[in-house]
């Protein structure tokens, strides 16, 4: 199911038929060094993810993180979406691209676009994002489309402190 689309690119829903893509971008360095590694080994892993993640998200919120598709191509890209995670108040706005496709205004326009339909479709009032500290293109990123630094969070009790930024 497609749940928005910019000038060049498509955002739909993940599906377990996703494994392939999921299973690659959650293994990237960069995913794992400023999100975090999810455990996700193989395609039965990826799959589990799926389903409990954006899957299971779908269902209960609503929303959830989507594949960002380059629209001309259908090439996966990465992900974007909104999150409700157990330990914020607000619903959270999520994003990882291949490094391949950085600084090339993705993440930008996928991020900003998720935002207007979270606050204009979804009716969510306030969405906010969170990030590790030392992540300064998407410190720059989260500036650009208008959240600014709030507080430092922590997720889960044993994990660091990481920032929230908010409108």
């Amino acid at each position: 199911m497609i749940v928005l689309e910019t000038e060049r690119l498509t955002l739909r829903q993940l599906t377990v038929a996703d494994a392939p893509f999921a299973l690659e971008l959650l293994n990237e360095p960069s995913f794992i060094q400023n999100i975090g590694d999810r455990g996700v080994r193989n395609l039965d892993d990826a799959r589990g993810y799926l389903l409990n993640g954006p899957i299971e998200s779908y269902r209960r919120h609503g929303f959830g993180l989507n594949r960002v598709d380059i629209k001309d191509t259908a090439t996966p890209i990465g992900m974007c979406g909104l999150l409700k995670r157990a330990a914020l108040d607000n619903v959270d706005i999520g994003y990882a691209f291949f490094p391949r496709y950085w600084s090339q205004g993705y993440a930008f326009e996928s991020a900003s676009a998720m935002l207007r339909f979270g606050k204009d479709t979804l009716g969510i009032e306030r969405i906010v994002a969170v990030v590790s500290p030392g992540n300064d293109s998407s410190i720059r990123l989260l500036k650009k489309i208008g959240l600014k630094f709030e507080r430092m969070v922590r997720l889960l009790p044993e994990e660091q402190e990481i920032k929230l930024f908010a409108p």
